[in-house]
């Protein structure tokens, strides 16, 4: 809540009219109209008038990010080595830029890693087929070729995005202080995009889920081996969609909350960040080393992309016990 709406708020709780409050403030009833306007600002001293009068602290008034329910009255007090990191409104503006700017290079390494198998899965389709169109060596060196070249240029948009990400590590694990009107920015710009991050998660999620369908309906139809390859190769592509637009509006909406500090990165929360994100990077890493292990051992490609599937849905039990325990140890 910005500094206006307090205003309003306090003084409606009080019973004053804005010539009542001007009065006490030794203003005009045009100062209070244009503060609760958010067409100016008071100075400190008016502010610190404010304070006293309306019966909260300084702090309250000046913080966006403490609401009513903060308890008016107290000041919170932080750690003598705490640090703190003030953001401006600059700051989060670049920030929330640089995160959309950079989301291209992000879904594209992403689709890369789940598309790198394709050219492999087709071509070594076509080679165990009656009358093979390559032969099954030629496949395999021209879809391995394929395969890890895919993948160091997806590696390399990982290492690009993480670069230009770098000047903003900072809001994931230290405490910050935004300064006026942050705050309301972002809390405004987080409920313009509710709407478009809802639609994005159920589409995703939709896309994950029926990616099956072509694959299924060819095999219950009893199609050519070249058709079946053919979607498997198309459950990948569908896949690859639904997981860009689930990464899409979650790393959209998280860049709202680090400003915000709030659900995963409050400030009690960003305490233990470091370790999540241990955690995290360890994860996948093991996770990418089943899925290649598997698929290359079984060279079922085709069934191996499960392995993301259930690596997604064990990711988040084994972060919930993970911060359940941290919680505990607190």
């Amino acid at each position: 809540m910005i500094l206006a709406d307090k205003i309003i708020n306090e003084r409606k709780k009080n019973g004053w009219s804005q010539e009542e409050l001007a009065e006490q403030l030794s203003v005009s009833r045009q100062s209070v109209s244009k503060w609760e306007g958010a067409q100016a600002i008071p100075d400190l001293q008016k502010i610190i008038k404010m304070s006293k009068i309306f019966n909260v602290s300084t702090e309250y008034l000046l913080k966006d990010e403490l609401e009513p329910e903060d308890n008016y009255g107290q000041i919170i007090e932080e750690q003598p080595d705490e640090k703190i990191i003030r953001v401006s409104m600059e700051d989060a503006n670049n920030f929330l830029s640089e995160v959309k700017k950079n989301m291209k290079i992000l879904t594209t390494a992403i689709v890369l890693c789940i598309m790198s198998p394709v050219l492999l899965i087709f071509l070594a389709g076509l080679s165990t087929t009656k009358e093979p169109v390559v032969s099954e060596n030629i496949a395999c060196l021209i879809g391995l070729v394929a395969l890890f070249g895919m993948i160091a240029v997806a590696v390399y948009l990982f290492i690009i995005y993480g670069m230009k990400m770098k000047d903003y590590e900072f809001l994931n694990t230290e405490i910050i202080e935004t300064e006026y009107g942050v705050s309301g920015m972002v809390k405004e710009k987080k409920k313009e995009y509710t709407t478009k991050f809802t639609s994005n998660i159920a589409l995703g999620v939709v896309l994950c889920i029926v990616s099956v369908i072509p694959l299924i309906s060819v095999v219950l139809l009893e199609m050519s081996e070249v058709i079946i390859i053919s979607m498997v190769c198309v459950l990948l592509a569908i896949v690859s969609c639904g997981v860009t637009l689930l990464v899409t509006a979650g790393v959209i909406n998280s860049s709202f909350d680090k400003i915000l500090q709030e659900n995963e990165y409050s400030k009690p929360s960003k305490k233990s960040n470091k370790l999540y994100e241990a955690f995290s990077a360890s994860y996948w890493l093991v996770a990418t080393a089943i899925y290649l292990g598997w698929s290359f051992l079984s060279g079922d490609w085709g069934r191996t992309w499960i392995v993301w599937v259930i690596a997604g849905v064990l990711y988040g039990v084994f972060e919930s016990i993970l911060r359940l325990t941290m919680n505990k140890e607190k």
